[in-house]
Formats: C-alpha cells, structure tokens, sequence
C-alpha cells in the first residue's frame, strides 16, 4: 500500500510540473539588454575602438562566460560627420554592470590588450561620447535569438529602431500592441529573425521602445517589410482605433557586423 501510494505522489508531481510547463507556470525570465553606443569622429578613433572591442573588451567578456555579444557599424557611418559603433550584450540581471567593471579592473590580460582605449589622453580620446541603454525583453520575446542567416556578415543587413510614445501610458499602448495586439507574431511569421523586442528602462530617450531585425542583405530586408506592410493582419491591426497614435517619433538604423562579432 505505501509502495503504491509513494509511487501515486510521484507520478501526480509529475503530471502538474508537466502541465505547469505546458501551459506557462514556468515561463522564461525576461532578458536585460545593455546597448552601448559610441559616437566618433575620425579614423584613429574606430581604429582604436575596434582593437579595444576585439582583443580586449569581447575576449574578457567570453571569458566571464557572457556570450551572443553583437558589434555592429552603422551603414551610413562613411558619408556621416559623426560614425555610430553598436555594441549589444545580453546581461544577467541589473547589478552585472558593477559585477563586471570590477572582474575587468582586475583583468591584468584585458587591461593589457585594453591599454590604447583605456588610458587614452583628453587630447586624444578614443571617442567624442558613448551612451549606455538598459533595455528588458518583452513579454512575447523573453529570450534574444540568434538569426538564421547564411550570408556573408559583410553582406548582412541588421535593423534597430527605436519607437518613442508621448507619454508612459501612451507607450503601454503599443507595447500592448507588440504583444497582446499582434505584432510580434506577425514578425515571427514572416521570418524577419528578430534579435531581440525590448523596452527601454534607462536611456536618454524614453519612453521607447526598441528591436532589431536582420536580413541578408538590403534587397531581403526591403522584400521583407513589403510582406509586413501588405499584410491584411498588419493593415487590419494598424487601423484599429485602440492603437492610434501611439508612437510620437521613430528611428531607424541600419547597421552591418563587423568580423568579429558574435552574429
């Protein structure tokens, strides 16, 4: 009888965790983002970010077990007076800004291959400004995903934008309208390979929004948003009067991996 019984609560454990897993009792936690981004000027300067972000910053990190870490170039950055670094880490929790500043400055390899970038002079430092983004993954896209490309990183085509609302309420509005309305699901059947779908939490702008998709090349990004625009779902879901007016200025940045980026 107590055998029977032992093995009844054994298999009743297993029933409910099942179906707690099945119908989202174990839901996966949401990512937080940190998007750095670098403004600089001259040549010398990128020169000096890209050793720093390749034999310093990138090995340090993978070392620490941080990894899908994305580095990206703005395509426009040739012809623009002020070029645009990205650089996208998926981290732990809020406090592993702190917890790694500290493993890095006692880092004697990262310090040593870090050395231009980190003891650069005011006179020559390694980039006019940097801002840092916190982002929290959405409730549809907890967890980045790598993109299923084939291309050459060269050849790809990766898109961040930005969606800014009027007000924090307004800003629920279409952050309900990524999720519950539809959105990303729609993307996901498209297969525009989303990185990520977040929320800004620290930023200089805000509230916003932000995600990045990625593409081929240009020519299958462009072909991509023409299946997005032409969408009976996206038409329907775009006109109703719930969702109106709820982003106040949009961004939109093309960017290109560089060879050393982890996708």
């Amino acid at each position: 009888m107590k055998s029977f019984f032992a093995k009844f609560i054994l298999f009743a454990i297993c029933f409910f965790s099942i179906n707690s897993f099945a119908y989202g009792g174990n839901k996966p936690k949401k990512e937080i983002y940190q998007l750095t981004v670098y403004q600089y000027t001259t040549a010398a300067q990128e020169t000096v970010l890209n050793n720093y972000l390749k034999n310093a910053l990138l090995p340090a990190l993978h070392k620490m077990n941080y990894k899908n870490i994305g580095v990206f170039k703005a395509l426009a950055n040739d012809t623009a007076a002020v070029k645009m670094l990205y650089v996208y880490m998926p981290i732990k929790n809020l406090e592993d800004q702190q917890v790694i500043a500290e493993k890095l400055s006692k880092d004697a390899t990262y310090q040593t291959a870090g050395t231009e970038y980190i003891n650069a002079v005011y006179t020559n430092a390694a980039y006019k400004r940097m801002e840092v983004i916190i982002l929290k993954a959405f409730s549809l896209a907890p967890q980045m995903q790598l993109p299923k490309l084939t291309a050459p990183k060269n050849e790809r085509v990766y898109e961040l934008r930005s969606y800014e609302s009027a007000s924090e309420k307004i800003f629920a509005n279409k952050v309900h309208m990524f999720n519950e309305g539809g959105e990303v699901d729609l993307f996901k059947s498209l297969n525009f390979n989303a990185i990520f779908y977040a929320e800004v939490i620290a930023g200089s702008h805000m509230p916003n929004l932000m995600y990045m998709t990625s593409f081929e090349n240009k020519a299958d990004r462009d072909a991509h948003w023409k299946s997005f625009v032409d969408s009976p779902v996206w038409k329907k879901l775009s006109a109703m009067p719930e969702y109106q007016h709820n982003v106040s200025h949009i961004d939109i940045m093309f960017l290109q991996p560089l060879e050393y980026s982890d996708f």
